[in-house]
């Protein structure tokens, strides 16, 4: 150690230079832990925990002197060999706060500081939420706007409107890729190489495949990937940001979900970065807006939600779904599965850990709500298999978001459709088995059967709600409905 002063410990989302070398900690020795035993108990994505390790070794490397890079079976016993208190900053999750406290108590931590990784603290948002428990979006993200003046001329949005969703909607264009700039690519090190040496030694069953590194893991790497999407790929991010090309899994998207979850990147500049592309006339509104709402309206939303709504808002369960997630998904076994749509979701999870959120919500997640998976076993897959699914991330999104478990908390309706939603906005149904116009019969597309079996068996919610109540009226109509409801009783093949 370096200093006299209590060096900071950091977690392995808590990387970046505004978290270890600002002001307060510039003249701060620095502790990063890689626990064994944690890695066991939810090992994940294969691919998830080489991000994790090369990014704390890339960091301790970075650091020289200032930097001890632990090695033990936990947390604790790591602190107790260093011999002396550290301070560390708010975890991002509840079980990990949870052992920092206790941690605190035997004196190994000195102090707990504010988590630094977002816009907004914990306590300035329950000032804001108070005893609520539903909230939209997009409230929360007009109230960011105003505060941090971003996309703001005076006390009006810049465009006259808040939210140019209705822009962002187009369908994929008639080629085999977007064509737009390629993203930022790290090149791996030998840091890379030793961590996959690594991991191919440890004792733990991972899930996915392992692959070349697709994501950023050092500040230099994230403010790369950020620069190259700023200026060669934000101008076409939002017209296509909802549309699925089989073809082109990255697209137009920012690929910077994981140096952000990371603590890479401080969301602040992110959207100033963005902002001042659309001040400068090369983006236009609608794609700076729509990355903007991402950044400082979801993500901050669902960091904030994850804590006021608790620890128990994963065992929420309103529609009543207790289907065991199937092994062919569990497992990621795409080549098991006939819809296109569903099978390159699913290898896009095994190959790389990683969908954008159209495959995630409208694939994946209206699959799982149609077939009535259990919401607490399907957040838990969404944590293991996705790279940038850290536990804050996926109840809000899981829960509420994608299978309307907490009863419209968080959704103002279920998002489920059949297949004409994805053959509108995605490129896969002309080449698959399936015919999205049909319900019945061996073509008939499961997403489409699917639709109409969920609305049949959750009438009397979705009739309640003037968002959904329509689609009773259709389903009534529907001649073919019996046969459809048995088909669906039955099917096997997805």
């Amino acid at each position: 150690m370096t200093t006299d002063r209590d060096p900071l410990w950091l977690f392995g989302d808590q990387l970046g230079a505004h978290i270890h070398s600002g002001p307060e900690h510039a003249d701060r020795d620095v502790v990063l832990i890689e626990s064994s035993g944690a890695f066991r108990r939810r090992a994940g994505h294969r691919q998830k925990a080489h991000l994790l390790l090369s990014g704390m070794r890339h960091l301790a490397a970075e650091l020289g002197e200032r930097a001890a890079l632990w090695q033990a079976e936990s947390y604790r016993d790591a602190l107790v060999e260093l011999g002396r208190p550290v301070v560390v900053h708010e975890p991002s999750t509840r079980p990990a706060l949870a052992l920092v406290q206790r941690l605190a108590a035997e004196g190994l931590v000195s102090q707990i500081l504010p988590n630094p990784s977002f816009a907004l603290s914990r306590n300035d948002f329950s000032a804001w939420a108070g005893d609520g428990e539903k909230f939209r979006l997009e409230t929360f993200y007009r109230e960011q706007r105003k505060r941090l003046r971003v996309l703001m001329d005076g006390e009006q949005p810049t465009g006259g409107t808040w939210n140019l969703d209705h822009e962002n909607r187009e369908s994929p264009p008639k080629t085999a890729t977007l064509g737009v700039a390629e993203p930022w690519w790290p090149v791996e090190d030998e840091i890379d190489e030793q961590v996959r040496a690594d991991l191919d030694a440890m004792d733990v069953q991972f899930s996915g495949v392992d692959g070349p590194r697709l994501f950023a893991v050092t500040t230099d790497e994230a403010d790369a990937a950020l620069r190259t999407f700023i200026e060669h790929r934000l101008a076409t991010f939002g017209r296509y940001e909802d549309a699925i090309m089989g073809g082109d899994w990255a697209m137009s998207h920012s690929l910077l979900s994981v140096p952000l979850n990371l603590s890479l990147l401080d969301p602040i500049e992110v959207v100033h970065a963005a902002e001042d592309a659309y001040r400068a006339g090369d983006v236009p509104l609608a794609s700076a807006e729509g990355f903007i709402r991402q950044i400082i309206g979801w993500r901050e939303f669902i960091w904030h939600l994850y804590w006021h709504y608790g620890a128990d808002y994963t065992t929420r369960n309103s529609l009543n779904a207790h289907t065991p997630l199937p092994d062919w998904f569990r497992d990621l076994d795409a080549d098991a599965v006939t819809s296109a749509c569903l099978s390159d979701a699913l290898a896009g999870v095994r190959d790389r850990g990683w969908v954008h959120h159209i495959p995630r919500l409208m694939v994946l997640g209206s699959h799982a709500l149609q077939r009535g998976y259990d919401p607490a076993e399907l957040t838990e897959w969404f944590r293991a298999n996705f790279v940038d699914g850290f536990e804050w991330v996926m109840p809000v999104n899981v829960i509420g978001m994608s299978q309307h478990a907490d009863g419209g908390l968080m959704a103002t309706k279920p998002y489920t459709s059949g297949g004409a939603y994805l053959n509108t906005m995605s490129d896969h149904c002309k080449g698959c088995a399936f015919d999205p116009k049909k319900r019945v019969g061996p073509t008939a597309c499961p997403f489409t059967a699917g639709y109409w079996a969920f609305t049949h068996r959750h009438q009397e919610m979705l009739g309640a709600n003037h968002r959904t109540a329509r689609s009773i009226a259709t389903m009534n109509r529907l001649k073919d409905l019996d046969e459809l409801l048995e088909q669906e009783a039955v099917r096997e093949q997805f």
